[in-house]
């Protein structure tokens, strides 16, 4: 028994937890610590710090130590200390951090999560697990999917990437596939699935809409396609519905400046697809307001990482998908793990923008990127009583006439909108909208993407 100063713990914490007398849920904690961080229970100190003392005989710790090791799978042996305190005995049990994980009590499994014990779900176990072995869910053979349903086509196209990158790869589409471990047990990982698969499916569905308001939307779409293809579908999308302004300079290349950074779009998107949780049966959304995007994606932040900590940049990156992740960082498609949230604000700071909200929300985890005044702010939402005054201006020495900065307006609300229905809400003839429509391509301002059917308009110039 020791007589010594010994300085206690001021408050519960991740690593720390008191308890007045040793009972199931000391043993749920001895748990807890072994799947985190380890730790150190006082038991004989009520959650005040409160000195309270316990009643021990020469075979208490002993026991106590075989009821532990009894109902802990794998068996965990807590050292003993008996601390005397004011004359009375606290026994402080110290737990390290078990190498192999889940350690579970009577088949229950727990983690350290700030000042509590959370139960795990049989996701978080599995997680918990492959972590122990350094793999991932993607890591491991797709039980439904063969070398069938992998395209050929798109692992060559990935084979001449990684080449022009300086990586060596195989001769054939298999002998790189072997190479990358993306093969074994000669059926596709769950990652090669993703990456290479020839058709489309609903595993890798992302829903796109550009809404006016939170219930009324002016154009949906829809990709389930590979991985890798999704990266460029999704941006090209977003840049179909955001503005694009074009700064005359006087020089003969003009300046163009997108609504967002698209750099930190771009890194969103890429996290959005390699982070996503393809167990999940909830599909990746992505929302475009007038005035913000919404990027919502199927599997939350690791209970060890909290908002602040993705914030101030304090975290140990730990990627879902170990395999995926690293899969594109050898294409280019990303830089290093762990840095493109603060790259992601480090964007926005620098276009003195509002900075993006990230949240856990449901099931899953979502970015919400905001526009400035300047461009979200004046052109996006005045149609309905604002409708003109926000482009006009001088261009190539002509002025806008009003019903020409209204459609300019309309335009850039909703690109796909047809001559008729620009007809019918500025209240002129078809014949008339024609004419301002030639006006403005002619003058640089708009331009027709696409056919007719199916195509949109671009806005080339604004003031």
């Amino acid at each position: 028994m020791t007589n010594d100063f010994i300085k206690i713990p001021t408050t519960e914490s991740e690593t720390v937890e008191f308890k007045t007398s040793f009972n199931r849920e000391v043993i749920e904690t001895v748990v807890a610590f072994s799947n985190t961080k380890g730790g150190k229970i006082y038991v004989g100190i009520n959650d005040k710090k409160e000195i309270v003392g316990i009643q021990l005989t020469s075979e208490s710790t002993q026991s106590w130590i075989n009821e532990i090791k009894n109902k802990t799978s794998p068996q965990v042996i807590p050292d003993v200390e008996i601390l005397n305190l004011d004359d009375k005995s606290v026994v402080k049990l110290s737990v390290i951090e078990y190498p192999i994980k889940p350690v579970s009590v009577r088949g229950k499994y727990f983690k350290r999560v700030s000042n509590s014990n959370h139960l795990l779900s049989i996701d978080e176990i599995a997680n918990e697990h492959l972590k122990t072995l350094n793999s991932s869910w993607d890591m491991f053979p797709d039980p439904i999917h063969s070398l069938d349903d992998i395209s050929q086509e798109k692992v060559q196209k990935s084979m001449e990437v990684l080449k022009s990158n300086g990586i060596t790869v195989g001769k054939s589409a298999v002998s790189f596939l072997l190479k990358y471990d993306l093969l074994r047990e000669n059926r596709p990982t769950n990652a090669a699935y993703l990456m290479f698969k020839a058709k489309d499916s609903v595993f890798t569905t992302i829903e796109l809409g550009r809404f006016q308001d939170s219930i009324t939307i002016k154009d949906t779409a829809r990709t389930k396609s590979d991985i890798i293809t999704q990266v460029d579908e999704v941006l090209n999308y977003i840049k179909k519905h955001i503005n694009l302004e074009v700064i005359i300079t006087g020089d003969a290349q003009n300046t163009q400046k997108w609504q967002y950074p698209m750099e930190a779009v771009r890194e969103i998107v890429l996290n959005m697809i390699i982070h996503r949780d393809y167990r999940s049966a909830s599909d990746s959304i992505v929302k475009i307001f007038n005035d913000k995007i919404e990027f919502y994606n199927p599997g939350r932040l690791p209970e060890s990482i909290s908002i602040e900590n993705l914030l101030s940049n304090d975290y140990k990156s730990t990627p879902r998908n170990k395999k995926i992740a690293e899969f594109f960082k050898d294409l280019g498609l990303i830089e290093k793990y762990g840095s493109g949230i603060q790259r992601i604000i480090n964007y926005f700071k620098k276009e003195n923008l509002p900075l993006p909200e990230f949240k856990n929300i449901s099931d899953g985890f979502q970015v919400t990127v905001f526009a400035g005044g300047q461009i979200g702010g004046q052109i996006g939402g005045q149609i309905g009583g604002q409708i003109g005054g926000q482009i006009g201006g001088q261009i190539g020495g002509q002025k806008l006439s009003e019903i020409q900065q209204q459609i300019v307006e309309l335009i850039t609300e909703v690109p796909t909108i047809t001559r008729n229905e620009l007809s019918s809400t500025l209240n002129i003839n078809a014949s008339a909208v024609q004419k301002h429509i030639d006006k403005l391509k002619k003058t640089g301002i708009i331009q027709r993407e696409g056919a007719d059917r199916g195509g949109y308009w671009k806005i080339k110039h604004k003031t």
